[in-house]
């Protein structure tokens, strides 16, 4: 699914991190890619969600919004027709934790860093897009967290959830799996955009970059990369997206330096250079982008 019809669908979903509302789900393309031994990725309405199937049943790299659920379920059921034994989650946002409900009143254990089980439980406000999340019920709760690293142990590999702290929220985390050298990097990654940072969450372009350099310094040429958004891709795709990231933050940090407004820096369309490298979501996102990171630095 190419990142404008990913995007599209979001935008009909309501926002980004948005909620499960004025969808035609029916028309949401469900598409899963095999990529390397056991693992796999999902393609939907929401964050990209990764697959592991093996003899140790399977476990999930997101859910995306609650009335896909069943057909994401059964798009695995072609895979393996084993029961889903884990769901991560790589940070809050409803469209990477909408089917968490569903999920656990089926016995699916949910797994996230110990700040997801908090905003989830409590409800959050994502100011960006005028969006309200309500406290979610006890099933679609983290019922195991970490605050820094853990690791599961399934299907032959080693599947590594790394923290990385204010980033995309104050709750992300990636997973690395060690054996088949393939990273799911949640919203930490937007292969073909700006990302979205929800710096009233926690969010900071400092950790986003902290976080592509972490991720990198545990890859070599072979490795997959699933981003939250968009496309997989490798190594290669990752540095292109963390110098369009530090190129961002210069520019903007210079011109605030100077004493520029946000809506100077704006009009400047100081960031329409960096934009030809990387693309954009949609109308306005590129002043959207840079407002995140003018709050930022």
């Amino acid at each position: 699914m190419r990142i404008k019809n990913f995007v599209k669908g979001l935008l009909l979903a309501g926002t980004i991190a948005g909620t499960a509302s004025a969808q035609n789900w029916d028309q949401v393309e469900i598409k899963t890619e095999h990529l390397r031994g056991n693992l796999h990725v999902l393609y939907g309405a929401g964050g990209n969600i990764g697959i592991s199937a093996g003899p140790d049943g399977i476990f999930i790299i997101d859910d995306q919004f609650a009335p896909l659920t069943d057909r994401i379920k059964a798009a695995i059921a072609k895979i393996s027709d084993a029961e889903i034994r884990f769901a991560i989650n790589t940070h809050f946002h409803g469209d990477h934790t909408g089917g968490n409900e569903n999920v656990g009143k089926t016995g699916t254990v949910i797994v996230a860093h110990d700040n997801v089980r908090v905003r989830l439980s409590k409800g959050a406000f994502i100011k960006a897009f005028n969006n309200k999340m309500e406290a979610q019920p006890g099933p679609a709760l983290p019922v195991v967290t970490f605050n820094d690293e853990m690791s599961l142990h399934l299907n032959g590999d080693d599947a590594r959830l790394i923290h990385v702290k204010n980033a995309h929220t104050d709750g992300d985390s990636f997973v690395y799996f060690k054996e088949t050298n393939l990273i799911h990097m949640g919203d930490l990654f937007f292969a073909g955009s700006f990302p979205f940072i929800d710096v009233d969450n926690g969010g900071d372009i400092d950790g986003v970059i902290a976080a592509s350099k972490k991720a990198l310094s545990m890859s070599n040429e072979e490795t997959i990369i699933i981003p939250g958004h968009g496309q997989v891709t490798d190594k290669a795709g990752l540095m292109k997206y963390l110098g369009v990231l530090q190129e961002s933050r210069t520019i903007v940090a210079k011109l605030k330096g100077e004493g520029k407004s946000l809506e100077d820096i704006q009009k400047m369309k100081a960031l329409a250079e960096v934009e030809k490298q990387v693309g954009s979501l949609r109308d306005g996102w590129t002043d959207r982008f840079i407002e995140f990171v003018y709050k930022s630095v």
